[in-house]
């Protein structure tokens, strides 16, 4: 969860069925209600092959687990099964055993998110990451498999993913962190690019409110995936142009009309992706108060440059390199200043934002043809051969 500015009041959000517990501290839902003790929900139930589009279900499936359960599957919260800390609370690593079949040591390892209970917003939190990803399925979001609510106790279990978050891969230091290299970058911006389209574009019309590096994850394969959606809120109806809520949200991702009025737009959300577009570019974080003055600000500091082709290659990332293709760069900067735009109307929708993405990509991917002359003949150069500076940034 990133760092919250004020406490939220309502949360408009989906509705999960799940109702408050009674003094006896059991979780109880309504009759239509799929959210069940009784869920054998796991990792190999995921509907990502069957609905790679993403769909919304009418009712969350959810396993409902024990305390007791979550203790063993982390040890008793192990200081080293710790995978991360957050506004909500401590996020463990943890082994769910297999009840069909019942084999020994057979199980998947999730993640476990465990509510830090002197949490202000942590229950409007855990409630609304209940309520919508609860229902909402998509390959680019991380899939929620169950929670567990006991007395004060509030944890919610999700699917792990093996590569951790792009925060960690971009801003990470030390001989374990690996660069990313470009076509990393691009694969992972596609993700969460079509993971925010779905949210946006669904019935429902979902504003995440919270995108940015730590809350894009990624799978063994470089998948990314959108996870907390604990700031997430149902969009304005057809007649309306926004919603007016408390400002919460990340400084340095949250879009400036937000900031300025609580307006939440569907294209706030646009605004966050096109930091994050920046942050790719650049390998920097979106805000820095270690960075000279004038420079803590990414967007505020780099967003000249965006527009520059000549200043563009002094900001790109120097882990690259030089190893990227200069047209590519030069779109995606493009579309980050788009994306970046000051009024919500200027921006390009997520769709939009989608497609270019994926034209970059096909570009990056074209394999190079030999240029011919007038004859069909190849041209072939007289003297040694060139590097293709076309291809590569120096």
């Amino acid at each position: 969860m990133g760092n919250c500015w004020g406490i939220p009041t309502s949360t408009g959000t989906l509705s999960s069925g799940i109702s408050q517990p009674s003094q006896t501290t059991s979780l109880t839902t309504t009759s239509s209600s799929n959210v069940s003790s009784k869920s054998q929900f796991s990792v190999a139930s995921s509907t990502d092959e069957a609905y790679p589009k993403g769909r919304i279900l009418p009712t969350p499936n959810l396993r409902e687990f024990t305390f007791q359960e979550l203790k063993n599957a982390t040890r008793n919260f192990k200081p080293d099964t710790l995978l991360g800390e957050g506004g909500f609370g401590k996020v463990y690593k943890g082994w769910l055993a297999s009840k069909h079949p019942p084999k020994s040591g057979s199980g998947f390892v999730v993640a476990i998110k465990k509510l830090n209970s002197e949490s202000l917003q942590g229950f409007e939190e855990w409630q609304s990451e209940v309520d919508f990803l609860g229902r909402l399925s998509h390959p680019n979001l991380v899939m929620l498999l169950g929670y567990c609510w006991e007395d004060k106790e509030l944890l919610l279990v999700y699917e792990f993913m093996q590569r951790g978050s792009l925060e960690n891969h971009l801003f990470g230091r030390g001989s374990a962190v690996q660069p990313l290299p470009w076509g990393l970058r691009l694969k992972i911006a596609i993700g969460a690019a079509r993971g925010l389209a779905f949210l946006h574009t669904s019935d429902d019309r979902v504003i995440y409110r919270d995108i940015k590096a730590s809350n894009i994850l990624l799978d063994d394969s470089y998948n990314a995936k959108i996870s907390d959606f604990g700031l997430a809120k149902l969009g304005p109806s057809a007649s309306q142009s926004h919603i007016t809520t408390r400002v919460m949200g990340t400084d340095g991702y949250a879009a400036p009309e937000y900031v300025a009025t609580g307006h939440l737009y569907i294209k706030s959300d646009v605004y966050g992706f096109g930091v994050v577009l920046v942050e790719l570019l650049t390998g920097l974080r979106a805000l820095d108060t270690t960075r000279p003055s004038g420079k803590e600000n990414l967007v505020e500091w780099i967003k000249p440059y965006l527009s520059d082709k000549r200043k563009l290659k002094s900001i790109v990332d120097t882990r690259l390199e030089g190893k990227y293709p200069s047209k590519a760069a030069i779109e995606t900067a493009a579309l980050a200043l788009k994306c970046l735009a000051q009024e919500p109307k200027s921006r390009p929708s997520m769709q939009e934002v989608l497609e270019t993405l994926e034209k970059i990509e096909v570009v990056d991917e074209k394999p190079k043809v030999p240029r011919r002359a007038s004859s069909g003949v190849s041209v072939r150069p007289h003297s040694r051969p060139q590097r293709n500076r076309q291809t590569r940034c120096r």
